[in-house]
Parts: C-alpha cells; structure tokens; sequence
C-alpha cells in the first residue's frame, strides 16, 4: 500500500511538471500561428505549481528531504540525538496539521463560492492538495521518527537534494546502533498530531499562552531539528492564532503565491537544470572550458569557477551543482596539482556562484515578491555576477602560480572541437535571453522553452537520458526539491503577511530614520543584517520574509531598486558558506567525506573574497544599473 502511494505520488508530481512544461509551449505555437491564445492556459498552469510544490513536499517528507536547520546534527549521537528527533517531528507534525485545518477551511469557503480557475475548473479543487499534502507530511514526520535515517540525511545535507547514494550512506550507520523503541519514539512523535488537533479544537489555548513560552518552544525544535516550513508555519499559526485570527489566514498567502504568474518559472528552470546534470553535460563543458581557458595559470580552478557559475544558473541554491559536479571537478584538480584545501574551498564556494546571473531562480523570486520586472533584474545581475565569479577565477590564477598547477596547452582544433560538441548546452543561456527579451515568450513560456530544449538536447540529441529509465527519476528528483523549496516560501509569506499587519516595515522605516542619517551608513547597515538573515535563513524564505520589509526602506534612502536587489541576493549568496550552518558547508561536507569543520576552514579565503565582492556591488550602483541605463529601462 505505501508503495503504491508513492508510485502515484511519484507519477502524479511528475505528470502535472510535465503539462506545466507542455502547455506554455503550446500557448506561443498558438499565439504565433493562430493569433489567440490557449484558454485557461495561464491559470492552469499556474494551479499546477501548486500541486507540483505540495506534491513535491510531501515526496519529500518521504524521502527525509524536508529543509531543516543543520544545528541539530550537532547534537550528541544516543539519547540526546533521540529526544531532539522526536521533540523536531512532533512539532512539525503539530504545525502540519494546523496548517492543514486551514487550508480545509479555504478550500471549504471557495467550495460554497462556487469559483472557477478557468475551463471549468473550480478553485477548491485546485486546494485541496493543501490540506491533503500537510496531512501526508504530519503523518510521514511521525513515521521517519523511528529511521536512522532521518538524522543522518539531515547531517549529510540538511536540504533536500540528496540522492539515492546520500541515503544509503546515512542509512549505513550515521547512527551509533539501532533505537531501542522505535514504537515508541513514533508516539511520542504523535503527541504532536494530538497537540495540533487540541488546538484546532481549542485555539483558546493558544490565544491565552504568553508569547515567550511560545516562542522558547519553537527556537527550541528548530535548534532540535525541525523542518524550516514547520518553523516558519507553526510561528505564523501561533502569531495568528493568538489575536484570534484563523490559521486559512497563512494558507489563503501561500495560495497566493503559489498561483502568481510568473513563479512557474522557478520549477521549469529547475527541471532544466536537472536534465542538464542527469546527463553527461558536465563533461562536455568541462571539456569545452578546459580547452580554452586551461593554459592560464590556474586554468583548471578557471574552469571550475565558470562551470559552477554555469550550472548554478538554471539548478539556484538547491546543491545541485556540487553534488553534480563535485564528483567531476574535485579529482581534476587534485589531478591537476591544486591543494586539497583550496580544491575543497573552491568548490564549496562555487556551488552558489552564478546566482546572480540570468535566469537564476533566486532573480525571477525577487523580481515577483518585490514587484519588480523580471527583465530588469536579469539584466541588473549581469555584471555583479560576472565580478564574483572573475574574483573567485583570479584566485584560482593566484593558487595555480603558487602551487605550480599543471596547465592545459591551448590547441586551436581541440577548443573547437570541444565548443562544437558543447555547442548545445553552450547556447542555453542565449536561448532565455532572446526568448524573454524579443518579445516571443514571457518569462514562464522562455522556462518551459528552456526545460523542453534541455530534455530534446540530452535524451535525442546526446542520448544521455533514457526516456524509460532516466526520465521520471529526473522528474521525481526535481519535483522533491522544487517541494522542499515551495512550501517554505509557501508558509513564509503568511508570516510576512504577519509582519506586514502588524506594521513592522513601518517601525522599521521610523527607526531607521531615526538612527541612521547617511544612504553610506544604511547600505552598511543593510549588508549587516542580510548577512545576519542569510545565516539563520534559508535564501528562498528569506527572499519572501524580508524583502517587504527592506523595500519601503531602499525606497526611503533613494535605493534604485533592482540595486537592492542585487545586494539583497549577493548577501544571501554568502550565506551559503557561513560557517557551521551554509548550506553549501554541509553539501560539501557530504560530498567530498570531509568533517565540516575542514570545510568550513578551507571556505573562508573564499567568503571573504566574496565579501569584498559584495562590498563592491554595493557601493558601486553603476555595476547594477549602468547596463540598464545604456538600455534605457
């Protein structure tokens, strides 16, 4: 019976990407050749993010891939490690259930609304996967509490894109022995199924907690382990439920979001991406950059900078690069002469590279939460983009001289052999740039163009990718890490809507004119505190959480705003690497087998290269806005 339930997860998650990708497709053949649109594509398409993201979440919960801050892998292994898996899955299945009475009861109201999505299609359908999704995943949090599994793979990524290989390696003894009880710890577990179901009953007893207690509550299952939207939801469910308001509140946000018309193209690049790194692309552009650039001094660390930048471009900050690429590019540079510490550096900083490129999904989220054209945002982060990565490549050419790497004679035929064989996925990024910016597709369409490409490129061009066996693997892989991905900001944006209500952008704004009198001081400030965020955040809830809340005040201190923009995910781009919880630290720990700490001390030089990057992007505006000057936006 669970297998059959996750094979129709797993066809049906897959089945509903599919049409996303299919239908925009089908809407630009019929706007070209028909002049008209196809009716309710939008919308459907739309819809079907939502079912895609909840889908995908509760694949997720599944698997043991759900988000969590990586503090709790620092818990001693026994029974300390016990009790913090248990107090991390029953609060999340406190909040999971919460979360879905509300989404019952907005799904309910439209049901008597008797609203239509489009093509006949009620709304209250489209919902359902709401409640149906954050029932599965209180229900999968409470089994996987008896796993061995679930604290490893928190340890071995503490994020969603492990593989199958990730899970054997925790399954095989990141634990000290078996639990004792398993029955046990799964109901204790419930205890939190029950909690929530109290409180749905009796939100009185929320309503009357102090708010101190609350929150001690919830810092304490975030530091044991709990997944980010448990957290981010199950603080907005309290924030809400104790003014007496109810919980449909947040989910009536996170419908919101998930239907806005140009998220789609989040989980489209997504796809892209994952096509590209199922198949042999990697090698290919290796290759191609190798051959062009290996003669330079630190040739090698070149290429592995560009590579990175490339890749991150289409898979965002979900660890895709370095778990695709690290297997590729950590023994080439060992190979090649480079230190083992700078190689283990370089490629943990360079699995968030590319980030501000376009179409990096971190972009097109910004572009929608701060109501901004995604046009402009692309174009902003072209050069910002291209200084990281030039100032990481320059560190490379420096450790090449010192170490006296080995480098790569240029030959005219190889590099272009190598480029005519890359050819393909070389013209990627030039495929979304014309797409978008000659008016042929919007940025949801240039996605789905982009997937499609992707796919036709690998599976009939190269035949990397098996239709039969590869393809709904890929496809399952991405709607797991698209899930992990969406439903935090799914539940993030209830609690700025929160934030919002109770005026916060507005006392902030007062404050800071108040204390801070000089624009030079605030952009200081503001780098500050992103990267306080981008050390207790993940970059996706951040970018929804924060970013209404420092626009009003770029606004007030004569911020362009696709600058703050920049420096808004040029910060969090950091925070990747911050020490002891970076995501990148742990995918990188993983990856390579090396304790966290030496990760984190081979990533430094590399963070603070950074940091200067980010200190120069911010101060010099000209980097962001002059191309969109010369373009005249």
């Amino acid at each position: 019976m669970i297998r059959r339930l996750a094979i129709v997860e797993d066809l049906t998650g897959s089945l509903a990407l599919l049409v996303m990708a299919v239908l925009p497709i089908a809407e630009i053949v019929s706007r070209r050749f028909f002049g008209r649109g196809i009716p309710a594509s939008g919308p459907v398409v739309q819809h079907l993010t939502l079912w895609v993201g909840f889908l995908g979440a509760a694949i997720a919960a599944r698997e043991g891939k759900l988000l969590a801050l990586a503090t709790g892998t620092f818990i001693p292994q026994g029974l300390w490690r016990r009790a913090a898996d248990i107090v991390a899955a029953a609060f999340g299945a406190c909040s999971a259930i919460v979360l879905a009475w509300g989404g019952w009861q907005m799904a309910a109201i439209e049901r008597e609304a008797g609203t239509n999505i489009g093509a006949g299609i009620p709304t209250w359908i489209a919902q359902i996967v709401l409640p149906i999704s954050f029932a599965i995943i209180a229900a999968r949090l409470v089994w996987r509490t008896s796993s061995a599994s679930l604290s490893g793979e928190r340890s071995a990524s503490g994020s969603a894109p492990a593989s199958a290989e990730a899970r054997s390696a925790s399954e095989g003894g990141s634990l000290s022995g078996e639990r004792a009880s398993p029955w046990l710890d799964r109901s204790l577990a419930a205890l939190g199924i029950l909690a929530g179901i109290l409180f749905i009953r009796a939100p009185s007893l929320i309503e009357g907690a102090p708010l101190p207690l609350g929150f001690a509550i919830i810092v304490a299952a975030a530091v044991a382990g709990t997944p980010l939207f448990a957290i981010l939801g199950g603080t907005a469910a309290f924030l809400f439920m104790h003014e007496g308001t109810t919980p449909a509140t947040i989910l009536i946000e996170t419908y919101s979001l998930s239907v806005s018309p140009t998220l789609p193209a989040i989980p489209l690049f997504t796809l892209a991406g994952f096509l590209l790194a199922e198949g042999r692309a990697s090698e290919r552009l290796l290759r191609v950059f190798r051959a062009w650039f290996g003669w330079i001094p630190g040739g090698t660390a070149v290429v592995c900078a560009v590579l990175c930048s490339f890749f991150t471009v289409f898979t965002g900050g979900s660890g895709v690069t370095i778990l695709a690429l690290g297997g590729v590019l950590f023994p080439a540079l060992i190979k090649d002469g480079y230190r083992e510490r700078f190689s283990l550096g370089l490629l943990t900083a360079s699995g968030s590279l590319g980030l501000l490129l376009p179409p990096a999904l971190p972009l097109i989220l910004y572009a929608v939460v701060a109501q901004i054209p995604i046009e402009d945002i692309f174009i902003g982060g072209i050069l910002p983009g291209i200084l990281l990565t030039a100032m990481v490549a320059a560190w490379g050419v420096r450790e090449g001289i010192v170490s006296g790497a080995g480098r790569y004679s240029f030959r005219a035929g190889e590099a272009l052999a190598s480029a005519w064989a890359a050819k393909w996925e070389l013209a990627m990024p030039a495929l979304v740039l014309v797409a978008m910016f000659s008016g042929l597709a919007t940025a949801v369409e240039a996605s789905a163009l982009t997937a499609l490409y992707a796919l036709v490129v690998q599976a009939a061009i190269h035949r990397d990718l098996s239709l039969r066996r590869d393809l709904l693997r890929a496809f399952t892989e991405c709607v797991t890490v698209i899930g992990g991905v969406l439903i935090i900001l799914g539940v993030a944006v209830g609690l700025t809507n929160y934030l919002v209500g109770a005026q916060l952008p507005a006392k902030l704004l007062e404050w800071a004119r108040g204390h801070i009198t000089s624009r030079l001081m605030f952009l200081l400030v503001l780098n500050l505190f992103l990267l306080a965020v981008g050390w207790l955040m993940e970059i996706f809830a951040a970018i929804v959480v924060v970013v209404p809340l420092i626009v009003p005040l770029g606004a007030a201190f004569g911020i362009h705003p696709v600058h703050l923009g920049i420096i808004f995910i040029a910060n969090l781009e950091l925070g990747f690497l911050t020490p002891l919880v970076g995501l990148n630290i742990f995918l990188a720990s993983y990856r390579f087998r090396r304790p966290i700490l030496e990760v984190c001390a081979a990533a430094l030089p590399m963070m603070g290269i950074l940091g200067i990057g980010v200190l120069v992007i911010t101060y010099v505006p000209w980097l962001t806005t002059g191309l969109l000057s010369w373009l005249g936006r």
